[in-house]
């Protein structure tokens, strides 16, 4: 099943959902602690990125610096679809919301700062009412 890559029907179906829990970006040098089960990592020179919940950070004793509410787009996006980012960021930006952003197969994944992260569903929402 491909993904859609038009960019007026991934904006109008993209049908934000936001995730319970908080989430941080942390960094392992190797291996993952016990008890951390991450949603995403990226393997990079330095180190391990590590997104996963808040608590399970806090109980491995791993040190963070932004917590993010996770939003994901229910719309299957094509990986090489254009325009997506750079539409969200753009709207998110315009209110000087943050956002770090993971296409996964399927959906693309926003994490944003925790206290406005349904300010950033609604912003979302209405991006999307507005492409349809």
């Amino acid at each position: 099943m491909s993904g859609e890559r038009d960019l007026r029907k991934l904006l109008s179906g993209m049908r934000p959902e936001l995730n319970p829990g908080r989430y941080v970006f942390t960094t392992v040098d190797s291996g993952l602690p016990p008890g951390l089960t991450p949603v995403v990592t990226v393997a990079e020179r330095e180190g391990m990125t590590v997104v996963a919940r808040k608590e399970e950070a806090d109980a491995a004793g791993l040190a963070y610096e932004y917590v993010a509410g996770w939003i994901t787009l229910r719309v299957h996006s094509a990986l090489e679809a254009v325009g997506l980012t750079a539409a969200i960021s753009r709207e998110l930006a315009s209110v000087g919301l943050s956002c770090n952003v993971i296409a996964g197969y399927y959906h693309d994944h926003l994490f944003v700062p925790y206290g406005r992260a349904q300010e950033a569903v609604s912003l979302l929402e209405g991006l999307a009412k507005r492409s349809a």
